[in-house]
């Protein structure tokens, strides 16, 4: 399994799938099992019956986790979907780079 470059608050683009082309951010990150929750994405429904800290029965729509091949960063310079690189800067820094304009993304 390779390492995960994507980060919780990234903006992602859903590369395949029903939802190729949607654009959203991470939620929550699975390293363990490669997957990501992007919201607006994967939506699934889900029966809630009432209890003391959800009092309001119903269906819920929720977004369920995919696995991260299937999503790419977005680079907030140029706003293109990119591969992630990583560089180390003068004072030692490790960051990440997008592949397609060569500016860093944030700090790692």
């Amino acid at each position: 399994m390779g390492k995960m470059r994507l980060k919780k608050g990234d903006r992602v683009r859903v590369i395949s799938g029903k939802y190729a082309g949607v654009e959203g951010k991470i939620l929550r990150r699975d390293v363990d099992r490669d997957m990501i929750v992007v919201e607006g994405v994967n939506m699934a429904t889900k029966h809630v019956r009432p209890s003391k800290k959800n009092p309001k029965s119903g269906i819920v729509k929720q977004e369920t986790p995919f696995y991260a091949c299937k999503a790419m960063l977005v680079c907030p310079a140029c706003g293109k979907a990119t591969r992630v690189g990583h560089a180390y800067l003068d004072n030692g820094k490790k960051v990440r780079l997008c592949r397609q304009c060569g500016e860093v993304v944030d700090k790692v």
